[in-house]
């Protein structure tokens, strides 16, 4: 059997915002029920998201450590950011971001897993890419600040990661789902190259090409 999810709106009634911050927002939706009755949903508004799983040839992931305030913990990650420009290209914008954090460029791009980050509490989308043939960017390096002046890098074998993640001690959203989506896709047998064009549409946000 086949199982997949499906888009679903159920009637807005009314909908505030009452928090507007630079980047995201708290919306207050009145949203009907199936059975006629009215509730309150509160959410963050969010642009969504992507992350660059960088393999290199020898089975490493490039990852970084990065202090995140809203949790209190300096967390181990993939290269990531957010979509800044409504209905940009994600690959674009994975690209720049693996620029910026890690100063390296890839030549071989798949999508690698699509998510949602919290979708009792945000409507956060996140799209993880593959990036293979990893080599060092041309040019200057980005100019970090605040939180990402702090960050470090590594690259850790990916079984290593796998061990952190099912020990709990690596928490990451999108550094686990990038991690197990890769190491399934490994052990499925058909390989990378089954994994879906960098160009793969994305209903979550969509784009243009």
């Amino acid at each position: 059997m086949r199982i997949a999810d499906n888009a679903e709106s159920w009637e807005v009634i009314a909908s505030q915002t009452p928090f507007q911050g630079a980047k995201t927002a708290v919306r207050s939706d009145r949203v009907r029920m199936p059975d006629g009755s009215e509730v309150t949903r509160d959410y963050q508004a969010h642009p969504g998201s992507v992350c660059v799983l960088a393999l290199d040839e020898e089975g490493r992931v490039l990852v970084l450590r990065q202090y995140r305030h809203p949790v209190r913990h300096k967390l181990w990650e993939l290269p990531a950011g957010l979509l800044d420009v409504p209905g940009e290209n994600p690959l674009h914008a994975a690209q720049r971001e693996l620029y910026e954090e890690a100063h390296v460029k890839a030549e071989d791009w798949r999508v690698l897993a699509d998510f949602f980050a919290s979708p009792g509490g945000s409507d956060e989308a996140i799209r993880i890419f593959l990036a293979r043939g990893l080599s060092a960017a041309e040019g200057e390096r980005y100019a970090a600040s605040e939180e990402e002046a702090d960050m470090e890098l590594a690259r850790i074998p990916l079984p290593d990661l796998v061990r952190g993640v099912l020990s709990g001690e690596l928490g990451n959203p999108g550094l686990v789902t990038g991690v197990l989506a890769l190491s399934a896709a490994l052990a499925s047998g058909s390989g990378l190259e089954e994994l879906r064009p960098s160009s793969a549409p994305w209903p979550a946000r969509p784009y243009e090409a």
